[in-house]
């Protein structure tokens, strides 16, 4: 219906709005400050980043009351992944916060975010332009795994404080003692981050095949 379309391009809208000015910000203190804004892009952009992964728990909803006509597996599984690394791992040690790596994170996230959310806007409205929806359903093929590489970092980079300060590790004195050491649930989930990435990588060159085949793009061209 027209009130679900508008609603869902304001969505997409503020998603484009919020990542852009992060993208943006990013590329200007680099340019400005160069490697010394690596360090501090957790404190400058980190509050920005978490409004909008939370935001995008809502693509779940859209899914599940159909919406969205997106596959539900999938995307829950790539909006669960950002929202596990950046608020259980990243914003739970500062010292993390500080590393490297989580710039690199942003970065691949927001690049992929910036042109998604375009192409949907775009879409909503009717309107395919081919080199953005070529773009849209091939940048994110090579740069996703590029992306869960930097999530398996950024979480056995934070082990050794997980392990050193107990964070999330709990003993519960029942009458058999049951623990959970939270470096080991970080461990095994990385098995599952990898599993989980081979299963979406085939959806994205599923969806690829569908959207950029010979006859999908007469079809957008006419």
């Amino acid at each position: 219906s027209f009130t679900m379309n508008t609603y869902l391009f304001v969505y997409d809208l503020m998603q484009f709005c919020g990542h852009s000015w992060i993208f943006t910000n990013m590329i200007i203190r680099f340019i400005s400050f160069g490697k010394d804004s690596l360090a501090d892009t957790f404190y400058s952009i980190g509050l920005v980043m978490r409004l909008c992964q939370l935001l995008s728990i809502l693509e779940i909803l859209h899914i599940l009351i159909g919406i969205d006509k997106s596959h539900l597996f999938p995307r829950f599984l790539q909006i669960t992944e950002r929202i596990i690394v950046l608020f259980v791992v990243i914003n739970s040690q500062e010292e993390v916060q500080g590393k490297y790596i989580v710039c690199v994170l942003f970065f691949l996230w927001n690049l992929l975010d910036v042109v998604r959310y375009t192409y949907n806007m775009l879409a909503r409205t009717g309107i395919y332009y081919l080199p953005l929806t070529w773009l849209n359903f091939s940048l994110c093929i090579p740069l996703y795994p590029l992306s869960v590489l930097a999530k398996a970092f950024a979480i056995w980079v934070s082990l050794p404080y997980f392990e050193s300060f107990g964070t999330y590790s709990i003993k519960l004195p029942l009458p058999i003692t049951f623990s959970i050491y939270f470096p080991y649930v970080l461990k095994m989930y990385l098995l599952v981050l990898f599993i989980g990435m081979c299963f979406i990588i085939q959806n994205l060159i599923s969806e690829r095949k569908a959207h950029l085949g010979t006859g999908n793009i007469k079809k957008k061209r006419s």
